[in-house]
């Protein structure tokens, strides 16, 4: 971290690692830092400033990223304390709000964990750019949209209730077999939509799962929070809920406000899928 003399508030600087090695490190420096800049909301790490120490393209190896400073993520939060509903409210609250104007500008984050969430001691929480993948990415199943983020969202947000995570599987396999013994095996409706054969016939060998009534599995639990995690651990991702959606559910009651969810411009992503020359990217 370091401290901005000019606002007069803590940064976090993050130096990227070999930003130009290859063409793909270079086309990824370049996407960063475009998405960085294109996020500008309360719940989503923006940035702030963006420098080099080098005086040339010749010499032009390191990036710095500045964002906000957070403190903590909500990694250690979990580890430290067993959180109230008011906390877990607020807290997946300020992840749904930040998610709505992700998906609003056209992204997918693909990698939501407690890690890459931010949490200050207000308990105001931003979303930082293998235990919280979705079925559909960790089988290759189809191809997958918004609603993957909506999964990771589920556990997380189960993870704050039981106090550790729900699906904590050693490898793909494992976790998936864990994931089904909750939510039981997909339908034949669903099997139909999975383009993997490999996947298919993996899920067609396993013996039949019924689903798991999460009131029982949250015994204690706010109901109207295990509604709305029937509604997100839902393995056809058609039919999970929406950031958007999940927004306006009951629990948020005394957050929700339709006029203060803002969403983002479309993020044109064509200029980053161009050919070019690391030292064009640069």
């Amino acid at each position: 971290s370091a401290y901005d003399t000019k606002t007069r508030q803590k940064v976090a600087v993050k130096k990227l690692s070999r930003p130009f090695q290859s063409l793909i490190h270079a086309r990824r420096t370049y996407r960063e830092l475009r998405l960085l800049k294109h996020m500008k909301h309360e719940n989503v790490i923006g940035l702030l400033d963006v420098f080099t120490p080098a005086t040339s393209i010749e010499n032009f190896n390191e990036v710095y990223l500045v964002t906000n400073l957070m403190g903590a993520d909500l990694n250690n939060i979990v580890k430290c304390q067993k959180l109230t509903d008011d906390h877990i409210q607020f807290l997946i609250y300020q992840l749904l709000r930040g998610l709505k104007y992700i998906h609003s500008a056209g992204i997918i984050h693909r990698d939501l964990k407690p890690s890459n969430l931010a949490v200050n001691e207000d308990c105001e929480l931003r979303v930082g750019m293998l235990w919280y993948r979705a079925p559909e990415i960790m089988l290759n199943w189809m191809h997958y949209n918004q609603t993957v983020d909506i999964w990771s969202v589920g556990c997380i947000m189960a993870e704050l209730l039981k106090g550790k995570a729900l699906f904590p599987g050693n490898d793909y396999i494992d976790q998936l077999k864990r994931i089904m013994e909750v939510v039981g095996t997909p339908s034949s409706e669903l099997l139909k939509k999975i383009s993997s054969e490999h996947a298919r016939k993996y899920i067609e060998s396993l013996p039949h799962m019924p689903q798991q009534d999460l009131k029982a599995v949250f015994r204690g639990a706010n109901p109207l929070a295990v509604d709305l995690l029937e509604k997100m651990l839902i393995l056809d991702s058609d039919k999970r809920i929406t950031a958007s959606e999940a927004l306006a559910h009951p629990y948020f009651v005394q957050y929700h406000d339709p006029d203060d969810e803002p969403e983002a411009e479309l993020y044109d992503e064509s200029i980053e899928n161009k050919e070019r020359t690391i030292d064009e990217w640069k």
